[in-house]
């Protein structure tokens, strides 16, 4: 049996992985109370600051809407019907995802202006896009497949022998679906739109980019008054723990799995006959729109004014930057991942339980949140404006997505075998390192190419935090794109997107065969 109380090699890396995601809220709480409470509240209750609750709520369900209408028809023809290449078609429309959203944006501004895409091909200068229907397009362009997986993995593991049983009491397919399958969708639904929420409030360069003057942005614009840039970071954080427990509320007390074994069947797959062609055209225009307008205006902007030699090899040097950084940052969020996860499935108990609970801080503060923390944090140590900072930074906001498939395989492994290791006489070191790490180590590499992928296209973070002298293929694109260069920020963000693409495909090529969709 293994002991109850954990061993030191694992409890004092999980302890500090706890204290370093408590650092930027500390820091965070320290800068906002540093003045006295009229001036706090003459702070919270200025025009400026209801005007950005405002935008960011309006930007937030400008998102939601349009990503629902995006991705629910999908999700359904996906599922239920008849299309062809219906495989290819999905992963092509989950690809959006390596697309970050002030590329979206860079080139959604490409299209527009005197010199864009519109103007050059067609004679004819498109308005510019811009703003808030600017900044809605970028954003539910690149989040619409986080609702459409969730969507589409809700439709497939329904029980659609619960139809049959309405048809027989007389129900209708409208009355069936909003009282049986709709209901159904609610925890998808909710999932899918919290992440996209969660990415919209806190959300910099696709805003930045659009003018459009969210939290994120004004947060940004506000840091020289580090006072008030810290009051909209805790209204900002205030808003993420109202929509967690909002889902969190929804949802209890809520069943939605079936009582009993039963029978599930699968349902008729819908031949669309008629409907096939604006079926067909609808996913066209999605996949034109979300990854064929990027790759056409980089392409464009690359064919205009070409990069000289010396333009181009900066490219790959930037790159190597970028890793320099993002891969001991993936390295070090497996790190803290390991000992963590480990905790929570083999000790559990209150203290592991809170441990793990404390490592998704990083990943649910919003970025830019978290990088004026650790600003806070950083500027009162000798390393401020380091590269150190910078890699603690990524790999407190990526710790969450490490520990998820480390848990997983921790949870599907049997003890059994670590303790036969202990009845042979091993340590529970040897047994960990002889036995655990080399079952483990999969879904330790899986983790550690998320959170590369996260720092590889990352934005705010390094924005905030990058040393002097220091660019990331995201910072490139988003300064060249501010600056008007759009012809200088096409090669950025055409490596960015084929690195993402790269791991994203690796990522959905482990998806699980044996569905029949």
């Amino acid at each position: 049996m293994l002991r109850r109380t954990p061993p030191w090699y694992l409890l004092l890396p999980a302890l500090l992985a706890g204290f370093v995601m408590l650092v930027p809220l500390y820091y965070l709480g320290l800068r906002a109370f540093s003045i006295d409470l009229p001036s706090i509240a003459n702070l919270l209750v200025r025009p400026r600051t209801l005007m950005l609750l405002s935008n960011t709520f309006k930007l937030s369900l400008g998102v939601m809407a349009l990503t629902t209408l995006i991705a629910l028809p999908l999700a359904w023809l996906f599922s239920y019907s008849q299309l062809r290449h219906h495989r290819w078609l999905l992963l092509l429309c989950v690809m959006p995802l390596a697309i970050p959203g002030y590329v979206m944006a860079y080139a959604i501004l490409g299209l527009s202006g005197q010199f864009g895409f519109f103007a050059q091909m067609f004679g004819t200068p498109l308005a510019r896009i811009n703003g808030y229907w600017g900044a809605v397009l970028a954003l539910s362009l690149y989040t619409f497949p986080y609702l459409l997986l969730n969507l589409r993995a809700t439709f497939l593991g329904y029980d659609h022998s619960q139809d049959e049983a309405a048809r027989s009491l007389g129900r209708s397919g409208l009355s069936i679906f909003l009282r049986l399958k709709l209901p159904h969708l609610l925890p998808a639904f909710l999932a899918g739109q919290l992440v996209i929420v969660l990415y919209t409030i806190g959300d910099f360069g696709a805003v930045a980019l659009m003018r459009y003057e969210a939290f994120s942005y004004a947060i940004f614009t506000s840091s020289f008054d580090r006072t008030y840039a810290a009051w909209l970071s805790l209204v900002l954080i205030s808003i993420t723990v109202f929509l967690l427990l909002g889902e969190y509320l929804l949802l209890r007390n809520r069943f939605f799995a079936k009582v009993g074994s039963g029978l599930s069947k699968e349902p008729p797959l819908v031949t669309l006959g008629w409907a096939m062609i604006p079926a067909a055209t609808f996913v066209a225009l999605v996949l034109l729109a979300a990854i064929g307008l990027p790759l056409l205006i980089i392409f464009y902007w690359l064919g205009l004014s070409p990069p000289e030699w010396s333009q181009l090899m900066m490219v790959p040097k930037t790159f190597w930057q970028s890793a320099q950084a993002a891969v001991p940052a993936a390295a070090l969020a497996a790190l803290f991942a390991l000992p963590v996860a480990y905790l929570s499935v083999r000790y559990p108990s209150w203290h592991s339980q809170l441990l793990e609970r404390l490592s998704y801080i990083g990943y649910t503060l919003p970025p830019l949140t978290l990088a004026l923390a650790m600003v806070f944090f950083s500027i009162r140590t000798p390393f401020y404006q380091s590269l150190f900072i910078l890699i603690l930074t990524w790999a407190m906001a990526g710790m969450a997505l490490a520990i998820g498939p480390i848990r997983t395989s921790l949870l599907q492994s049997r003890i059994n075998i670590e303790e036969a290791s202990h009845a042979l006489g091993h340590s529970n070191f040897t047994t960990f390192v002889r036995v655990v790490l080399p079952n483990i180590r999969r879904s330790i590499l899986a983790g550690f190419a998320l959170v590369l992928v996260l720092c590889m296209k990352e934005l705010p973070i390094a924005t905030l935090l990058a040393p002097s002298g220091y660019h990331t293929l995201a910072v490139r694109v988003f300064t060249f794109t501010v600056e008007g260069q759009l012809a200088e920020a096409a090669p950025y963000a055409l490596a960015i997107i084929l690195f993402s693409s790269m791991f994203i495909g690796l990522i959905l090529a482990h998806e699980d065969k044996s569905s029949t969709r």
